[in-house]
């Protein structure tokens, strides 16, 4: 006689701990200890279905690792995903994500932050029950992961950009030949100076980071710096001005004055032409007046020939200063309070490279009031020629001693 009070108390006392396909087992394997009718005792006593215990007999019969082993479920069983009972919910997320391309411009989310959180929010406003959790599930099946922007376009290019560039290679390379001095000039960023954060990390004490104000307000009693380089291609050295007032065209030349009277003359005593490769735009623009009428003044002064070549607009990465110099006085300092004008001097005086790169800077607290204008009277009084290639980017301001006499 089948005991099937004892079946009932051995299901129950395990039935809770198993998941369906050990109770399946279980059940089948009561069934076979029973014998003849012990299906029938085993659904009496447990209050399983019949069919549920000849799954578990035949299941106890299948193979290792053949159909029916090691699956709880049935294919298809269990409960249904969302987006299989929501035949629009992966469209419609689609349609979010990129409005511009798949659906309305003027969505709600168009212009804010597409967060799991937003996009199930405004699917939600459109008869979706949807939570963020199963949102972000399908943004990964989608193919959809979080991206930073990546600056990879170039933008509109001049239609002589190549050619600029040939052209200034050539110069370069005729005025290293000659052995006559080719420089390199920009204004590095401007830095706020005082105890604010800096990019990057030094070494120090564990747990014992250097503190400094949680806020970028420029604090007026010592304001910004603005460090202009000037880089000797030929020697690999560098000289930079760290200026305390506007950078402006005035500003830029001083700093090439500093640099030939402290370093150019005394390496190049026979100079009588100086090359100089600039970006077109910032105080050293190929359109600034005030650059040109400086450029003169400085030409009259030393008795040098000054030709300048400017990058096309938009090409300043290829200016030989920024990765020859700034990006060495970027690393130099990383991790390090710009606290005061004369630490900027010291950190910039002590950057080198594995090349030998070799910097001298000076502070220059003179003021270079914006918007001066050179008139068209005093423009007629320069000594400028144009080259035949591209006269806006490419000229010489010869002394004005020069001037055949009348």
């Amino acid at each position: 006689m089948i005991d099937e009070a004892a079946i009932a108390t051995r299901y129950g006392a395990l039935a809770a701990a198993l998941d369906e396909h050990s109770r399946r087992l279980l059940l089948g394997a009561e069934a076979r200890a029973a014998g003849r009718g012990g299906q029938a005792a085993v659904a009496r006593a447990t209050g399983a279905s019949p069919a549920t215990i000849r799954r578990g007999l035949a299941e106890l019969d299948a193979p290792a690792g053949g159909p029916g082993r090691g699956r709880i479920r049935r294919p298809g069983g269990g409960r249904k995903r969302t987006v299989d009972l929501d035949l629009t919910l992966r469209a419609d997320l689609e349609a979010l994500i990129e409005p511009t391309s798949r659906g309305d411009p003027e969505s709600p989310l168009r212009w804010t932050t597409r967060s799991v959180r937003n996009l199930a929010a405004e699917l939600g406003r459109g008869g979706h029950r949807v939570s963020y959790r199963i949102v972000g599930e399908l943004l990964h099946e989608l193919g959809y992961s979080l991206q930073a922007n990546r600056k990879v376009l170039e933008g509109t290019a001049h239609p002589d950009r190549d050619a600029q560039f040939r052209h200034i290679s050539e110069a370069v390379q005729l005025q290293l030949s000659l052995g006559e001095p080719v420089i390199s000039v920009d204004t590095k960023k401007k830095e706020l100076v005082g105890p604010f954060r800096n990019g990057g990390k030094e070494l120090r004490p564990a747990g014992d980071p250097e503190r400094v104000l949680m806020h970028d307000f420029v604090i007026p009693e010592l304001g910004r710096a603005s460090p202009y380089g000037v880089y000797d291609l030929a020697a690999n050295e560098a000289w930079v001005s760290v200026g305390t007032d506007h950078d402006t065209a005035a500003f830029a030349v001083e700093s090439i004055r500093r640099w030939w009277q402290t370093m150019g003359q005394p390496l190049y005593p026979d100079a009588r032409r100086l090359l100089v490769t600039a970006d077109a735009g910032g105080s050293n623009g190929a359109r600034l007046r005030l650059w040109k009428a400086e450029l003169q003044r400085l030409a009259d002064e030393t008795g040098l020939e000054i030709a300048v070549c400017h990058f096309p607009p938009g090409t300043s990465k290829w200016n030989k200063i920024e990765h020859r110099l700034f990006s060495a006085i970027t690393m130099n300092w990383r991790g390090k309070p710009l606290v005061s004008h004369e630490a900027i001097v010291k950190l910039i005086a002590a950057t080198t490279t594995r090349t030998g790169l070799r910097v001298r800077s000076a502070l220059d607290r003179n003021a270079y009031p914006k918007g001066v204008k050179v008139g068209d009277a005093e423009m007629k009084t320069l000594y400028l020629e144009r080259d035949a290639f591209h006269g806006d980017w490419n000229y010489t301001l010869l002394p004005r001693l020069m001037l055949p006499q009348a």
